[in-house]
């Protein structure tokens, strides 16, 4: 018998936003934790992901002038003419310009090391590689000048140095150097004695990237101690990462942004006018061309490219913004929204999801990377009224929105439309949906366009403060710039973290953010000794002492369970869903008939499923559970309302959910739950493969 019971930123600064007046445009757990996990456990590493598996279709490269100093989209520079070297990126190359703040970040850091920053005023792109938290390729005039990552042990940012960067360094200063007496062989990985050095510099400690030379060879390594100890010959003292003898430095030429704007001027125009035919396509299509179009506005970069390209591509149709204000928005995020509509005269039509997310979290707990509930309770209900408001019944809501393929797995394969399967009504345009993020900033440089002030804080997304699926580095910013909405938050994580056992060091170093732990972030708590090991059950519902299928005196199979957090009448709104529905008063009994099996369902939360064979009634079980979850954590969204094809579905604040007699059982309501979606995360049983 089961029983199921469920400032510490290195360089920190932060710009002062001042809104711009408009400019004249041409219109853009794991549950087995060697700390607190069951015996001979065995940790279940969930499958790894690549992007070299998901972006077959995307482009890992672009290309460099070196006469002009500038990075290429296209392999002709449209400055001087001259044909780009190839250069490759780590993907999805999803490459970006380096932030006033990353720039700020990257420079403290290698004055404190090196005491020089050779790059000044230069043009840096950082690629986003795979990484434990903020992890970005350093690109400085078509050189690959090392990695810049945020350390989930430290919770500070780290500077990584590739053999190009330090061939850069060491024409700039002698810090942190060795010298090297002239070896025999190859020495790149090899470990070094004491007595192979022929003179190093004075301030090496223990852990420190060194640069190395060796005759006409230059590189870097790992010193092993700190120099006052480099004397006993035989100590290693050196571990070599890579040096070789080709020749690389800094171009003599700095380039600035508007070189790279009018280096990239045609692949620019190209991009940007097949956006524009993509939206005009479809918009002006016989059965749409009267309709109104509307562009999601999220306040972030790429939306605002899509806004740009349709106001200034549909000139004679109406032009919306939607903005959902989620209730857990940056303050800069919904001023911007509102001061940029405003500014440039287009209708801004906002939805709110208020207190949405604070009201839902005791039902789900914090949201995680791996359960992101908030997305559906915080977006999609306020999308659903948006549209509603927007459009006459029978209407298809037309929507031009910023998502690209770069962005993640689930967005790599994209098409220019989409229907929403949440939102029946609403067919998604995306005319980006094959830029990067180099192309989407070149469009906002090139055009002047006002820009979300947080990114030069250092955020590369501006989504909700608190998503999951944010970045640790960012979550140390928000600290800083918004202190009493990190404390309510901070102080809620900690306080649930206390309930659930785990330390206060479990919510600094981010594990949180996801329901089961993946391997690199369970060799993390590992490595720091933090205990990981969660509780899934949700409290406000649980299913106790099941006894699993046995047979049944009467001739087939039955399931016994006692269900908590649920009324009689609870399941009454609910179960129709499941089968025809008998009421027996006088018994406080619920009798729920499906092809081939009986359920019985008693107010004293008793729970009898009967079938004609274990399968059945095993999965019978599993459906009514997931139906009398649904009903007790409704988060009140009114999505499976929208997507019922027969209105079999009411939902109001006192009696909650409510499934009529109407009901047609198409499934379209369960598909689209947000609490069903998640069920086999709170109660892992649920599982169809279990």
């Amino acid at each position: 018998m089961n029983t199921l019971k469920n400032d510490r930123i290195t360089g920190q600064f932060f710009f002062k936003y001042t809104s711009m007046k408009p400019q004249n445009r041409s219109f853009s757990s794991n549950r087995n934790s060697s700390l607190g996990k069951p015996a001979n456990a065995r940790v279940q590493k969930s499958p790894s992901r690549s992007w070299k598996q998901h972006s077959v279709n995307l482009q890992h490269h672009l290309f460099w002038c070196h006469h002009c100093n500038v990075p290429l989209l296209n392999s002709t520079c449209d400055l001087c003419k001259s044909q780009g070297s190839h250069f490759n990126l780590s993907p999805p190359g999803d490459i970006r310009f380096c932030s006033p703040y990353e720039k700020e970040v990257l420079k403290n850091l290698l004055l404190m090391a090196f005491a020089c920053d050779p790059i000044g005023d230069r043009i840096i792109l950082l690629n986003k590689t795979s990484g434990d938290d903020r992890t970005d390729e350093v690109i400085v005039d078509g050189l690959h000048f090392g990695v810049l990552r945020f350390d989930m042990r430290t919770l500070d940012y780290v500077f990584d140095l590739s053999v190009d960067g330090a061939k850069v360094l060491a024409a700039h200063t002698t810090n942190k150097t060795v010298e090297l007496k002239k070896a025999s062989s190859h020495l790149s990985g090899k470990k070094i004695k004491a007595d192979q050095l022929l003179k190093f510099t004075e301030d090496i400690n223990k852990g420190d990237t060194v640069l190395i030379k060796c005759r006409n060879l230059i590189g870097f390594g790992i010193s092993l101690s700190d120099s006052m100890h480099f004397e006993s010959p035989e100590d290693i003292v050196l571990r070599v990462r890579k040096l070789d003898g080709n020749f690389v430095s800094l171009n003599s030429r700095i380039s600035s942004m508007q070189d790279v704007i009018k280096a990239n001027s045609s692949h620019m125009e190209k991009i940007s006018r097949d956006a524009a035919n993509v939206i005009k396509g479809i918009v002006n299509r016989k059965e749409y061309k009267d309709l109104p179009v509307h562009v999601s506005f999220s306040g972030g970069k790429d939306s605002l490219v899509v806004l740009d390209i349709t106001v200034s591509t549909l000139k004679k149709r109406h032009v919306r913004a939607f903005f959902l204000n989620t209730g857990i928005e940056f303050p800069e995020t919904v001023e911007y929204a509102r001061n940029f509509c405003s500014s440039y005269g287009i209708e801004l039509k906002e939805s709110a999801a208020d207190a949405a997310f604070w009201e839902n979290l005791k039902r789900f707990g914090p949201p995680a990377k791996d359960m992101r509930w908030c997305c559906k309770v915080c977006k999609l209900a306020p999308a659903n009224r948006v549209i509603d408001g927007s459009t006459s019944e029978g209407e298809v809501c037309l929507t031009v929105d910023g998502k690209r393929k770069y962005e993640s797995f689930s967005r790599a394969s994209i098409s220019a439309s989409e229907r929403n399967p949440f939102v029946p009504t609403q067919l998604n345009i995306f005319p980006i949906r094959d830029w990067r993020a180099i192309e989407v900033w070149l469009y906002i440089y090139g055009k002047n366009l006002e820009y979300n002030p947080l990114y030069d804080m250092g955020f590369e997304r501006v989504g909700c403060y608190l998503c999951p699926a944010s970045l640790s580095a960012e979550y140390q910013i928000f600290s800083k710039l918004h202190p009493d909405l990190h404390a309510r938050w901070h102080g809620y994580l900690l306080a649930w973290a206390n309930k659930k056992g785990l330390s206060e060091s479990f919510v600094e170093h981010g594990l949180w953010r996801w329901k089961e732990l993946p391997p690199k972030m369970i060799k993390l708590a590992e490595e720091l000794g933090i205990r990981y090991d969660l509780s899934a059950a949700n409290e406000s519902f649980s299913v106790d002492s099941v006894s699993g299928a046995s047979p049944c005196t009467g001739g087939g199979f039955t399931v016994e369970a006692k269900i908590g957090g649920i009324s009689l009448q609870d399941a009454a709104d609910v179960l129709y869903i499941i089968g025809d529905i008998k009421a027996a008063e006088s018994m406080g009994m619920l009798l729920v008939r499906v092809d081939g099996a009986t359920v019985k369902f008693f107010s004293s939360g008793n729970l009898l499923v009967t079938a004609d064979s274990r399968e059945k009634a095993t999965e019978v079980f599993r459906q009514v559970t997931l139906q009398l979850m649904r009903v007790c954590m409704c988060t009140r969204c009114g999505i499976c309302q929208g997507v019922c094809p027969v209105n079999a579905i009411e939902i109001d604040d006192m009696r909650g959910l409510f499934i009529s007699n109407a009901c047609i059982r198409c499934g379209k309501c369960i598909e689209s739950c947000v609490v069903l979606k998640y069920a086999p995360r709170n109660l892992p049983w649920l599982r169809q493969d279990h």
